[in-house]
């Protein structure tokens, strides 16, 4: 009869392991990055963000690693923060816009030693409901610890990725303006 209750206490001691174990490794990932300065050249039309899919590689295929969800709704978010706070374009948003900047994301994640994560941005923008003008490429590596024992081990070097990948790609459209101006095409 002892040996029966233990065997249950030991088989719930587990089972709660287990589901509290499952519960607390999957890391969150929500990224707030802000421009360094507002922009020099203004785009005077309206732009709207999409972000198709955001491919996350790495993080849940090594044995003992937490998961990481990063959702492709957070990118295109931090996208129009990011580009409304650097004034590049008259507004921007998640609606129908005069131009639409679409953003497909890859963040590849690899263990030497200290963990890598690179972000790769491929980025088109244009005149809504049309082929792109033009594409934009961005890569971007961070270096973050050696465990990744919290959600803060895996956010802080996304986050400095994507402030780092935004920067770029901000800047490489302003070097552009002019396509973008209205009547331009």
């Amino acid at each position: 009869m002892n040996g029966d209750r233990r065997l249950r206490q030991s088989c719930q001691i587990l089972l709660s392991g287990l589901l509290f174990l499952s519960w607390g490794c999957v890391h969150r990932i929500h990224v707030t990055p802000t421009p360094p300065a507002v922009s020099p050249a203004t785009i005077a039309q309206s732009l709207q963000v999409t972000v198709p899919f955001l491919a996350v590689e790495g993080a849940d295929h090594m044995p003992g690693i937490a998961l990481l969800e990063w959702q492709a709704q957070d990118l295109r978010s931090a996208a129009i923060d990011y580009i409304q706070s650097r004034q590049t374009f008259a507004s921007v948003g998640d609606k129908p816009a005069d131009l639409t900047l679409t953003v497909k994301a890859w963040l590849t994640m690899r263990s030497r030693g200290n963990y890598r994560y690179s972000l790769r941005l491929e980025s088109a923008l244009g005149l809504s409901e049309k082929l792109p003008i033009k594409s934009y490429l961005v890569v971007k590596e961070t270096v973050g610890s050696s465990v990744r024992w919290v959600t803060a081990s895996d956010q802080a070097p996304i986050e400095e990725a994507v402030q780092a990948a935004l920067d770029d790609l901000l800047s490489q459209i302003e070097a552009d303006h002019l396509l973008y101006r209205k009547g331009a095409r």
